[in-house]
């Protein structure tokens, strides 16, 4: 802030135009009394450093506004004393060479005492080429002697050059001392926090060919300390890239999403560093969200196949990981089923299946499910033409997934066993169930005969 206030004086003051008073202030520091004739060519003078002071500035000020480096405001300042020297005769002007020599001596043993033990920046290099150049240019300058004033000098080209030679000596003085002495501006430090045990967070990226085995974390969340069981782990290795927790709101920190495809092959993930949802395999890492709120996690699923992703939280997104194209589908709140013949999802008023360009293809009301009553399970053909919905594990129903219609209807006997689950289809089109022995039956959909399978 100092330097810009600095920097707003330093050109209010050069735009300032060459007034009575400072040709009076010029007069009396050097005894000279001022004719009509002197005035013009004192004017003059004084007129030309002004324009290419103005000149000198215009590089300078940007310079010291973007690198807060009040240096260059001193270098843009004096230069002018520099390239406007009048070559007039000079008296006593010694003491003004001894400071100068002295200065110069100074500035540079300081360069050189950065450049040697210290870190050789940029900034070291810019400063130290400007003091240089400045000494090379005021030894040009003034390795001659002054010349005798001639018989027909007048008083005004007197003062002039004695002026001139006296400025450019202390130009050259105050370049060189800020070169060695000013200092950037710099940013105040930051206050450190009292002190906490260290946390360490793993680094790297864990790669898998095949995730044979998924494990969640099976500790409690310590922010101090990141200990393996706070790591999700992977064929029993640590997984640092996956987020081991999310926190919500009024509810104890919880474990985010992993879910593994069905041929293991990939994982999806909430990420540790980025909060976002990410799809990996053996060969890819892909994001597939922005950065998320623990409370905007979606939960996230392969369905029934490896090519497709579904992320749901009010609502649905359908990933292909194969283009990478995705469908949006408002007010899911679960995908059951996703294949290449379609989706099967539910939102509150009902069943929907739908084509992977998110277009309705049937629609069913919901139903009502009590509290103690196992919740329905979907299950669409591989030809996408069939949709089976089983009941409660009590009942088996066909529809038409083109037009909603239902085609059948049928309770299977199991003898001393009940159904426990429908496992959905073969690749010849049959549907296979379990019972509560965990044995495997071919169920016809049209009668509810049974087939056992091994």
């Amino acid at each position: 802030m100092i330097t810009w206030i600095v920097t707003t004086i330093a050109i209010l003051v050069a735009l300032a135009p060459v007034t009575r008073e400072r040709l009076s202030r010029f007069a009396e520091l050097t005894g000279l009394t001022v004719t009509s004739a002197d005035a013009r060519r004192i004017i003059d003078h004084f007129a030309e450093r002004r324009r290419w002071r103005l000149i000198t500035l215009v590089p300078a000020v940007p310079l010291v506004l973007l690198t807060d480096d009040p240096f260059y405001l001193v270098l843009g300042w004096c230069a002018v004393s520099v390239l406007c020297h009048a070559r007039q005769p000079a008296l006593q002007t010694e003491i003004y060479r001894t400071t100068w020599q002295l200065s110069l001596a100074g500035s540079l043993a300081v360069c050189a005492y950065f450049v040697v033990d210290r870190e050789f920046t940029a900034e070291v290099l810019a400063r130290t080429t400007a003091v240089l150049a400045v000494a090379l240019a005021v030894r040009h300058l003034t390795r001659e002697p002054a010349p005798r004033p001639p018989a027909g000098a007048s008083p005004a080209e007197l003062a002039i050059g004695h002026w001139s030679t006296r400025s450019l000596y202390l130009a050259g003085t105050a370049i060189v001392l800020s070169g060695a002495l000013l200092t950037p501006g710099q940013a105040p430090e930051r206050i450190l926090p009292e002190y906490t045990l260290p946390k360490s967070v793993p680094d790297g990226t864990a790669a898998f060919t095949t995730a044979r085995k998924l494990t969640a974390p099976t500790c409690a969340l310590n922010d101090l300390l990141d200990d393996p069981c706070q790591s999700w782990q992977v064929n029993g290795e640590p997984f640092p890239q996956a987020a081991p927790y999310i926190s919500r709101k009024g509810k104890a920190p919880t474990k985010p999403p992993f879910a593994r495809s069905q041929n293991r092959k990939a994982v999806v993930y909430l990420g540790r560093r980025d909060r976002r949802m990410v799809y990996q395999d053996a060969g890819n890492i892909r994001p597939l969200t922005g950065p998320l709120a623990d409370a905007a996690v979606p939960t996230a699923t392969f369905a029934r196949q490896n090519r497709y992703v579904a992320l749901v939280k009010e609502g649905a997104r359908i990933i292909d990981t194969q283009t990478w194209t995705t469908v949006s589908i408002p007010g899911v709140r679960r995908v059951h089923d996703l294949s290449m013949a379609g989706i099967v999802a539910t939102t509150p008023a009902g069943v929907l299946v739908l084509d992977h360009r998110g277009r309705t293809r049937m629609r069913l009301p919901a139903r009502k499910v009590g509290k103690n009553i196992v919740g329905d399970t979907y299950h669409l053909s591989p030809d996408g033409r069939r949709l089976v919905i089983v009941r409660g594990l009590i009942r088996v129903e066909t529809y038409d997934a083109s037009t909603g219609t239902r085609v059948s209807s049928v309770e299977p006997e199991f003898g001393d066993e009940y159904l426990a689950a429908g496992l959905g289809w073969t690749e010849k089109g049959r549907f296979l169930v379990r019972d509560t022995s965990d044995r495997v039956h071919a169920l016809d959909l049209t009668t509810g005969r049974l087939r056992k399978r091994s």
